[in-house]
């Protein structure tokens, strides 16, 4: 973003804190690409775009995917797990309906929400080798936890060999694995410092970044563009979401009428990095279907115009 255009967007009334968290924002991501945030080349091809269905999930999977197709997306974000819209107990009888029903609408499973943390877990294998013979090539994971009685190093280095051990399993079954950075001193991977040494050295096509910029704002603040480029290495997702402060709480709202910049998305379609977003509208209840079908319709469309500044 050019000099100019931040002197014109603070003619037209832009309060000095929010000039000042542009130009630091701006600047961050000139120290680190080497080029300004600006509008997106001519060549940055829009990515996928999924809708995490955790607010539709109480329709049939076939209303479920025709409402989702409807609405332009390109695929789904499934929820494979406890509560979700499949069963992970039931996986290898209701994900393949689920699929069905998405393919038939023209889109796909481009991500399988899951519980999954590790080889340990009864329900691992059984739901990722189901997703795999289907064709789906990415699945979230679960949140690892800290422990506010121990020590941080010492519960990432108990962590690592779970990862190290489930890369090995995506790299047999061709799956990746992305992780979501959440917000709050007890999740692992809030500070995305800490999600960074995890990934070191593991392949983003085995474990990746779910890289969640709602959350990142959070913990960041106007250094965002830091968080960013610290995980971009391991990007293999990222999750659109807004919020506004609610006395000391991140309340979530619709995407464009929060703290999120979306400056962001210009910053990443620049970066080159080939992978889905997903939308997230964490500001719903799970009540009314079609009310939530309509919700994440209308931030389909604020999504849509950032994709193409």
């Amino acid at each position: 973003m050019s000099d100019i255009k931040h002197l014109s967007i603070l003619g037209h009334g832009l309060d000095r804190r929010a000039f000042l968290g542009r130009s630091l924002a701006a600047a961050a991501a000139v120290g680190m690409s080497g080029r300004l945030v600006g509008a997106a080349p001519v060549s940055a091809k829009r990515p996928p775009v999924c809708a995490f269905i955790k607010f539709v999930q109480s329709l049939s999977y076939d209303d479920m995917a025709a409402g989702i197709a409807e609405i332009g997306f390109d695929g789904i974000e499934s929820t494979v797990r406890e509560g979700g819209h499949v069963q992970p107990e039931r996986v290898e009888d209701d994900l393949p309906k689920q699929l069905e029903a998405v393919k038939k609408q023209g889109m796909d499973i481009t991500i399988m929400c899951t519980d999954v943390l590790g080889l340990d877990q009864p329900l691992t294998e059984k739901v990722l080798r189901t997703g795999a013979s289907l064709g789906i090539k990415k699945y979230r994971m679960g949140f690892y936890r800290y422990d506010p009685k121990r020590g941080v190093m010492e519960q990432l280095s108990e962590i690592r060999p779970r990862l190290k051990e489930l890369a090995a399993l995506n790299r047999e079954l061709g799956l990746a694995a992305v992780y979501q950075n959440h917000s709050g001193a007890d999740f692992v991977g809030a500070p995305i410092w800490d999600l960074r040494m995890l990934l070191e050295g593991i392949p983003t096509s085995e474990v990746g970044s779910a890289f969640d910029i709602r959350h990142a704002t959070v913990e960041a603040g106007l250094a965002w563009p830091l968080n960013y480029d610290v995980i971009k290495p391991h990007i293999g997702a990222v999750f659109a979401k807004d919020f506004v402060w609610d006395g000391k709480k991140a309340k979530h709202v619709p995407l464009g009428q929060g703290r999120v910049d979306p400056e962001f998305f210009t910053m990443h379609l620049n970066s080159g990095i080939d992978c889905p977003v997903s939308l997230h509208v964490e500001y719903l209840g799970e009540g009314d279907a079609q009310e939530n079908m309509a919700a994440l319709k209308r931030d389909y469309g604020v999504l849509s115009k950032w994709l193409k500044r």
